[in-house]
C-alpha cells in the first residue's frame, strides 16, 4: 500500500476540489494534468463526488485520485469502493484509526495534542487544518521542534501569495488548496485557464 508520504510527495500542490458532476471532473482532471498536476482531492461536499471519483479513477488510472472530507468508516468505505487511491480527513477519530484501510489516510490536526495522538496511533504525516487559522507558518515552525520527523500538508487559506512560504519549511511536503481550481472557472468550463493557472502556480513554487 502507498504511504501517506508517497501521496504527499506526488506534487507540491494537492488541488482541493468541490465538483458538481462526473463529466465536469473529467474535464477538470484533464486540465490539471495538462498543467502538470495529476493528483486530486475530490471532497465529499457535493452529491456527485463519489461518481466523480469513480469516473476519474477509471479514465485516468495513472493519476492519483483521492477523496477529501472523509469523516467516518462509512464514507471511507464508500471512497475505497469508488476507486480512490487515498483519503483525507479534517480530523482523526478512533473509528477512522481502527478502520481496516486499503488506502492511506491523511488525517487533519490543529494542535500539538492532536499530533501526539496521531503519532500514538502510528501516523507520521498530517494535514494541518485550517492552516492559516491555527497559526500557519509560525505554527509549523513551532511544531518542527518537538515533532522534527513529522511532515505536514497545510490546507485552509493557502493561495498563490502564501503557498511558497509554507513549502519553504522543511516539515512541509505539499500544500492543499483550491486557488488553481476556482469554482467559477469550472462552472463556466474555462478549463484552458485552469491549465494556465496550474502551470503558473508550479512555476512560482520551483
Amino acid at each position: 500500500m502507498l504511504s501517506v508520504k508517497d501521496v504527499m510527495r506526488r506534487s507540491p500542490i494537492i488541488p482541493v476540489i468541490n465538483i458538481n458532476s462526473a463529466e465536469e471532473m473529467l474535464f477538470l482532471a484533464d486540465a490539471l494534468i495538462k498543467g502538470g498536476i495529476d493528483i486530486f482531492e475530490i471532497t465529499l461536499r457535493t452529491p456527485r463526488a463519489l461518481e466523480a471519483i469513480e469516473a476519474v479513477a477509471k479514465e485516468f488510472p495513472h493519476a492519483m485520485t483521492g477523496a477529501g472530507t472523509v469523516i467516518n468508516a462509512q464514507t471511507f468505505q464508500a471512497v475505497e469502493d469508488a476507486g480512490a487511491k487515498f483519503a483525507i480527513s479534517p480530523g482523526l477519530t478512533l473509528e477512522l484509526v481502527h478502520f481496516d484501510r486499503a488506502i492511506p489516510l491523511l488525517t487533519g490536526v490543529a494542535t500539538a495534542s492532536e499530533i501526539m495522538s496521531g503519532l500514538e496511533y502510528g501516523f507520521d504525516a498530517f494535514k494541518l487544518f485550517p492552516a492559516t487559522v491555527v497559526g500557519g507558518v509560525d505554527a509549523l515552525k513551532a511544531f518542527g521542534g518537538p515533532f522534527k520527523d513529522v511532515m505536514f500538508c497545510p490546507t485552509g487559506g493557502i493561495n498563490a501569495t502564501n503557498a511558497r512560504s509554507f513549502l519553504e519549511l522543511s516539515n512541509v511536503a505539499c500544500v492543499g488548496g483550491s486557488w488553481i481550481v476556482p469554482s467559477d472557472m469550472i462552472r463556466d468550463k474555462r478549463f484552458d485557464e485552469i491549465t494556465r493557472l496550474t502551470k503558473e502556480a508550479l512555476a512560482l513554487l520551483r
